[in-house]
């Protein structure tokens, strides 16, 4: 271990449990406890283990200490189990640990060879050391201290050659304002030295209009000092904005026209400006936590049979996917609004730190191709969620203080992701698996970029290979169009004035939530697929409904706007991140990962072409002055799997199955063998082990 990973506590003559029925196949080693991760150190091989894979930081039996959960003791003859807290003692000597992870998966260890002391020591570091008492005891404090800091959203090491912006300085800002053509909006630092909010950035945008004098006037009168921000602005004109909620009712009016006038006169046509109160119309975070906990209770801790219609249903009751849904309908009505209507959103919030995080990106993510590649992405995290101040600490419950705090808002952003991608696979330059590894990133506290609730308060890859999409149509993609690539072209165009006031049935639908905008459960934005549907209703169709429709009616421009397609039937369990652990539910040669094999080998069969014509041509063309051969070609490609290697062209790879680069071996044992909570799990338990449930119980 370096000085950065601390060895705390070990033990030898472990034995980590690999089947499932039986203990055939275990591997014994030592289980290692440092002030980061939990290790697992064995000579023994996992079976059909060809990943070529590596983790930077974390070993193929790592577990990082704020991903743990629960940390579980069993005593199988004194028939004890305990949850372990911080500093808690432990009366008996356990014979099994049993680790809940927050990334899903439950990872058991048996001490019946090792030392009982050393064991119980053991468990109680892990336990200690998995829930600090305070954020300075984090290993991410440590490990930046050491200046071994590298920035997870941007995913490369120090001069790795991908260039994010962090918008912790006002040229950055800039860039950002002239890239949308954002001309009447302004960098603001009055928050310079957060002495305005440390919620708040350094730097953020603004009205021209509006005067730092008055900014400053406006600021106790909103919760948290959080006063409203700039996104992003449409060619047309239109902004995007976010703000917290006015807290002195007796200013709401006056304030609310000051700040919509100021918005007014920032849009070219003077359009108007509509407010949507998130807080009114989308799933509280409450509600999205505990959907996410009955996710995770059917996907690990039911059998998996998802054939059955019990398990079906069960996932349908659970509410996830109709929250997703939820979020990915409203940002599309803003979208509308913004592209159909060409007036500019005012997102609302409470303080403005949740659930506008998820839809600021989304409606960016559906509007912008920018945010579709890999680092543009990595910039619209950065700026909708870290430098807007999103509450990464209570919500991922770092330091296990308020379970009524967390909620998984940014894997929820992510899942809503990965529908769109689903939907256009070829819009997009990064994978699933890129999604994936940053939302289990949340967990590895190296990077201070998800561990705080500020960004005043201050990559791991597995193979940046697997991150790039074999099918991305866009800049950088490797042969589109013979060759012509589609950009997004901000244009200004002359809208007729009749487009600047909005009929007043229109005026209000995201401020009170019951119009036609709001749908029935069943019902989509984009219900009328079918040209026969608007023969079989008699409803006049609204402008939205018209919007839609002939927006789906038409190809989708992957370098422009993207809707996604909102029927029930359209939306999908993203299996790699729900169910990557579960045995059963991983297909041997299948899933998304064969499709992106056979892609990756083409697209690195046409780069290899490409790059040959390119050094005939230059051969050629140099010939008629000199002789001299051209260069060997160098393997620069950006895919993971290449053309002609081995059996692998004309054959699936054995170790690849829907759960690749994940392995499910190790990381989800169901076995119920007596002594261990998993028989209760198995028969109908349907929460987390509880301290209150399980402390000192007697089987």
């Amino acid at each position: 271990a370096s000085d950065w990973n601390i060895v705390v506590n070990e033990v030898s003559f472990v034995r980590k449990c690999i089947g499932s029925d039986s203990s055939h196949g275990d591997l014994w080693g030592k289980l290692i406890c440092t002030n980061f991760k939990v290790s697992f150190i064995t000579h023994d091989a996992l079976p059909m283990q060809r990943f070529q894979v590596a983790n930077r930081l974390l070993g193929e039996h790592d577990v990082p200490l704020a991903c743990v959960e629960q940390v579980v003791t069993v005593n199988d003859a004194k028939g004890k189990q305990k949850v372990l807290c911080s500093n808690q003692k432990l009366k008996f000597n356990p014979t099994e640990l049993i680790l809940y992870c927050k990334d899903f998966r439950i990872i058991r260890f048996r001490f019946d060879e090792a030392g009982p002391q050393s064991a119980k020591k053991v468990c109680l570091a892990i336990a200690h050391y998995s829930q600090p008492a305070d954020p300075q005891l984090l290993f991410g404090f440590e490990y930046v201290g050491k200046q071994y800091y590298v920035s997870l959203v941007n995913g490369v090491d120090p001069g790795g050659g991908l260039q994010m912006p962090l918008f912790d300085r006002p040229s950055e800002w800039d860039r950002e304002i002239k890239r949308t053509g954002a001309a009447e909006w302004r960098v603001c630092s009055i928050n310079e030295g957060y002495v305005v909010s440390p919620s708040l950035p350094e730097y953020f945008v603004v009205p021209v209009s509006l005067a730092d004098q008055d900014l400053k006037q406006y600021l106790c009168f909103f919760t948290a000092h959080r006063i409203p921000l700039w996104c992003w602005n449409h060619p047309n004109g239109s902004a995007l904005v976010r703000m917290a909620s006015i807290s002195d009712p007796l200013q709401q009016r006056k304030l609310d026209q000051r700040i919509c006038s100021a918005i007014t006169k920032s849009h070219p046509q003077r359009s108007d400006v509509l407010k949507s109160d998130l807080d009114k119309n989308l799933p509280n975070i409450q509600d999205i936590q505990a959907a996410f906990v009955k996710v995770r209770q059917i996907c690990v801790i039911e059998p998996f049979e998802e054939s059955e219609e019990k398990w079906l249903s069960s996932m349908e009751s659970s509410r996830w996917l109709e929250y997703v849904r939820a979020f990915l309908k409203h940002s599309a009505e803003v979208v509308y609004l913004l592209e159909g209507k060409h007036v500019s959103v005012i997102l609302q919030e409470e303080e403005d730190r949740d659930l506008s995080c998820v839809v600021s990106s989304l409606v960016q993510l559906m509007l912008d191709p920018h945010f579709r590649s890999l680092t543009g992405f990595q910039s619209l995290v950065q700026k909708e969620w870290v430098m807007a101040g999103h509450r990464f600490l209570d919500r991922c419950n770092h330091l296990k203080k308020n379970d009524k705090e967390e909620s998984p808002l940014f894997q929820l952003f992510l899942d809503c992701v990965w529908q769109i991608i689903n939907q256009y696979p070829a819009a997009f330059e990064f994978t699933e698996t890129y999604l994936t590894v940053l939302s289990d990133s949340m967990w590895i506290p190296v990077f201070s970029t998800f561990l705080f609730n500020c960004p005043h308060c201050g990559c791991i890859q597995l193979h940046q290979a697997l991150f790039n999409n074999p099918m991305y149509v866009g800049k950088g993609a490797t042969c589109v169009q013979n060759g012509a690539v589609k950009s997004f072209r901000r244009t200004k165009k002359n809208y007729s004035s009749t487009l600047r006031g909005m009929p007043s049935s229109l005026r209000n639908i995201l401020m009170d939530g019951h119009d036609s905008l709001t749908l029935t459960r069943r019902n989509s934005l984009v219900s009328r697929l079918k040209p026969d549907f608007s023969q079989i209703r008699e409803v006049v169709e609204s402008p939205t409904e018209r919007f839609f429709r002939d927006w789906v009616s038409r190809p989708a421009d992957l370098q422009g706007m993207l809707i996604p397609q909102l029927l029930p039937s359209h939306l999908a369990l993203w299996r790699l991140y729900f169910l990557r652990w579960v045995p059963e539910a991983s297909i041997p040669k299948g899933g998304p990962v064969t499709a992106y094999h056979k892609l990756s080998q083409l697209a690195d069969e046409v780069e290899k072409l490409q790059s040959q014509l390119r050094q005939y041509k230059g051969a050629t063309s140099a010939s008629t002055t000199t002789s001299t051969p051209s260069a060997p070609p160098s393997d620069h490609s950006r895919m993971y799997f290449k053309a002609g290697s081995t059996h692998e062209s004309s054959s699936t790879p054995e170790y690849l199955s829907s759960s690749f680069p994940f392995s499910p071996v190790g990381n989800m044992c169901r076995r119920s063998i007596l002594g261990t909570p998993l028989s209760k799990f198995l028969n109908g338990a349907k929460i987390w082990l509880s301290t209150e449930t399980l402390a000192n119980e007697a089987l």
